[in-house]
């Protein structure tokens, strides 16, 4: 036996990848529990009905999927397979379904997997089922197929048994065993198991399990119907289970599979129906396994009568049986993967579908035995990813329910969040309100996208519209805006940003220790660096600025930096970390005449000299304190400036006054991207992420390799070395094409690459894209292609930034 001491808490489909996956790494000193027989244990793996569907908007979640699929295609088990690669089906019946297809082929091609757009006769020539007279056209996906849930668990069952893994059936667990803030172990109603480290891949049963361990899961059971049918004349004979690609009716919340001579039918087209993870009854109190509820024949009526029509030979044929089945949901769409930032030792693997959960129990394995992911990018799943309000029961149900809601529907890159709304609200906000601001939510913040009060400053201006979909929350104030903020001088809401306080006398040590740059600099110092994973990729991009000799201010990207931090706390006690971002506000105050705002209204000394560019300092700004950092993500002169809370409103207004008469303007987050992309400026979660390195993305001028050790130097020297790809900056010259970003890149015929960020830019006059290609295509001046729905958007490689290269704006 080797590793330590495991225990995974669900023999279902994620639980049994995740014993297989760590096993064959050479942990085997894994028990896994369940309440329920082997191998189907009662929960929704149990009653899954299996269809895998790769197209996926995020990178990662098809490459769990692929991974998944790869794995179940060579699993059987006493020769019965446990994937049957029968194609996947998506057919449209809406001309904007049709265009949706378009974009979905988009994404699963920039992801690298084969998928073909069809007609639709070549629809009904891959299902002839389908009404011909019905639908538009298809995306088929060949390698998609239906997994064989149970088998697939059975499968990897044996084999991690073989290697020595104990599977215990019909153990229920009563709680997790803690002491001294770690796990030790678990009890179940037979006995104690020790234990080093504890997996809970519980399901639907996830967040009871959780709280044993005082860990909040935002995460909800939903019950999703499932139906048979009986019969179909039309498949008389077929004796293999599925021959027809498995098929999805998104228009109406439907999709199907094969079944011998009757179709199997599921539907999220019902009113949400949430169950509490306390109120699912154990395995031998229910008629049926705990996950399947009573079937609603009332709410599957709508879903039975379209399912007629689309499929017409259904109509000789009737509903059988059916279920209400649970799945998880999140408020996110995302699973939730990682260890509780209380509880040292306990770690979660749950809101897994079949689709993704061999994926996950690799990247889970991967993350346990060597320390770090290497195989997927895993920070939209991090289950630390969440701001406290987003933990909250009221947050939690309303947006799982949405999602559930929205599960098919055509989504827009900036689709407005729903209720609940507002949540968190800068200082700022009433004054945007009065000046008419289109409010978009960014960690539960309201940002202004634009201001409806600037519609003035469109008159005169050539501000280009671009197309149909990407003119979708998208108004010719973004571009007044933009343009004004490099003529004059603009305000800009930047309190969503992340801000984090590091203190104490081993904070400088801690921050060195953490960061690529060199941040224990001189008081006053303001250091644009990186926080890098053991393997060398990036996790997020920060500033840290130095306030005092044992005080830090860190803007960082959200809750996992946060994490970061707070696990790499010496244990002597030397070092705080603590979010100060509700109690303070920011505002970026941007642009050519930003000193002649600024210089008036305070005694300190504000010239170039006086405050250098990325330099730090405290003031009063009129009657406000604040704290003055000069730098600028839009690329001009000026100063991100900090206080308070409670002044907020207060420096809002002196700011405001003071800019007015020099034709100042307030500006909003669509002005923001366009400016910083002109400026070449990089986003973290968008542009790069855990999979990529400092020199790919082209923010390797971060990184002094002469400083002391930092985590994850010793990998970054290896990668150094090996750069294939690059973060590559494209232009458009046609301005109706703004792409929105996920789009493939092709040279000639072959996808090479996807879109990170896009906008047009109002002050180059033409459309910007950033890109992933390999490093053969980055040459400025190559020629190359967007995918953009049914189009190829025409787009050169550009050297950058494209706008002040030589910084003379931003050093002025």
């Amino acid at each position: 036996m080797a590793g330590p001491r495991v225990v995974i808490i669900g023999a279902g489909v994620v639980g049994a990848a995740l014993a297989d996956e760590i096993s064959a790494r050479g942990w085997t000193e894994v028990t896994v529990v369940d309440q329920g027989p082997l191998p189907a244990t009662g929960g929704s793996t149990s009653h899954a009905p299996g269809l895998v569907f790769q197209t996926n908007s995020s990178k990662t979640m098809t490459e769990l999927a692929r991974y998944t699929v790869e794995k179940f295609c060579s699993l059987d088990v006493d020769g019965k397979p446990c994937f049957l690669q029968v194609g996947g089906l998506e057919v449209a019946t809406t001309p904007e379904r049709l265009a949706e297809l378009h974009r979905r082929h988009g994404w699963i091609t920039a992801w690298g997997i084969e998928s073909r757009l069809l007609s639709a006769d070549e629809c009904v020539e891959q299902h002839p089922l389908v009404d011909r007279d019905k639908v538009l056209g298809g995306l088929l996906v060949p390698t998609d197929g239906l997994a064989k849930a149970v088998l697939a668990v059975e499968a990897q069952i044996r084999r991690a048994g073989e290697r020595g893994v104990r599977f215990l059936a019909r153990h229920e667990v009563l709680d997790v065993l803690k002491a001294d803030g770690e796990v030790t172990g678990v009890l179940t109603d037979q006995g104690e198991i020790p234990a080093d480290i504890v997996v809970c891949c519980a399901g639907i049963w996830g967040p009871k399990i959780a709280r044993m361990a005082g860990m909040n899961l935002p995460l909800t059971p939903l019950a999703h119907q499932l139906a048979w049918t009986g019969p179909v004349p039309a498949l008389a004979g077929q004796t293999e289970e599925a021959v027809r690609p498995i098929l999805r009716h998104q228009d109406a919340d439907l999709y199907y599979r094969d079944r011998y001579d009757g179709i199997g039918i599921g539907y999220y087209g019902h009113r949400p129906m949430p169950i509490s993870a306390d109120d699912i009854r154990a395995f031998d109190d229910n008629a049926e396994m705990p996950s399947v509820l009573k079937f609603t024949e009332e709410d599957f009526e709508p879903a039975w009568a379209e399912t007629q029509s689309l499929l017409p030979s259904t109509r000789e044929a009737k509903i059988e049986e059916g279920i209400n089945g649970l799945f998880s949901f999140t408020t996110d769409n995302f699973p939730l993967l990682g260890e509780s930032q209380d509880v040292k030792g306990f770690w979660v693997a749950e809101a897994v579908w079949v689709t993704h959960s061999a994926g996950v129990g690799r990247a889970m394995a991967e993350w346990l035995v060597d320390g770090h992911c290497s195989s997927f990018d895993l920070h939209e799943c991090d289950v630390n990813r969440f701001e406290p309000h987003q933990l909250s029961p009221e947050y939690v149900l309303a947006r799982d329910c949405r999602n559930f809601e929205e599960v098919y529907d055509i989504l827009h890159p900036l689709q407005p969040s729903g209720d609940p709304r507002p949540i968190r609200t800068s200082p700022f906000h009433a004054r945007q309100q009065e000046h008419g601001a289109f409010f978009l939510e960014a960690n539960g913040w309201e940002r202004p996208q634009w201001y409806e009060a600037n519609a003035p400053l469109v008159e005169g201006r050539t501000i280009p519209t671009p197309n149909d979909w990407a003119a979708q929350f998208w108004s010719p104030i973004v571009g007044a805006e933009a343009q004004a903020t490099r003529e004059t001088v603009a305000l800009y809401d930047m309190t969503a940003l992340k801000r984090l306080e590091v203190s104490g006398p081993g904070a400088a040590d801690l921050l060195e220790r953490l960061c690529t740059g060199k941040v224990a600099k001189s008081v006053g110092s303001v250091t644009y660096t990186l926080l890098l994973d053991h393997d060398g990729g990036i996790r997020s991009d920060i500033t840290v600025a130095r306030l005092a000799r044992d005080l830090f201010q860190v803007g960082a990207n959200g809750n996992l930096d946060l994490d970061w931090f707070t696990r790499h706390l010496p244990a002597d006690g030397t070092v705080q970390v603590r979010d100060i971002t509700p109690g303070t506000c920011c505002i970026g105050l941007w642009g050519p005449l930003a000193r002649k705002v600024l210089q008036p209204l305070t005694e300190e000394d504000f010239s170039n000299d006086g405050l250098k560019y990325f330099r730090a300092k405290r003031a009063y700004i009129g009657s406000v304190p604040v704290t003055a950092m000069r730098l600028s993500y839009v690329g001009e002169l000026g100063w991100e400036l900090y206080t308070t809370a409670d002044q907020g409103q207060k420096l809002w207004d002196t700011l405001w006054q003071a800019a007015q008469p020099l034709g100042g303007v307030i500006a909003g987050r669509g002005a923001f991207n366009s400016l910083r992309l002109e400026k070449g400026y990089r986003s973290f979660g968008t542009d790069m992420t855990y999979e990529h390195d400092p020199y790919e993305a082209g923010v390797g001028f971060a990184v002094k390799l002469d400083k002391g050790d930092f985590i994850g130097k010793a990998a970054l020297l290896l990668r150094k070395e090996n750069v294939g790809r690059r973060l590559t900056c494209l232009t458009i010259d046609d301005p109706q094409s703004v792409v929105m970003g996920k789009e493939p890149v092709y040279d000639g015929d072959r996808a090479v690459g996807y879109v990170t960020s896009a906008a047009y830019g109002y002050t180059i006059g033409k459309g910007i894209a950033y890109a992933w290609l390999p490093t053969d295509l980055t040459t400025p001046g190559t020629a190359l292609h967007i995918g953009y729905f049914d189009q190829r958007v025409e787009a050169t490689v550009a050297e950058e930034p494209l706008f002040d290269p030589t910084m003379s704006r931003l050093r002025g």
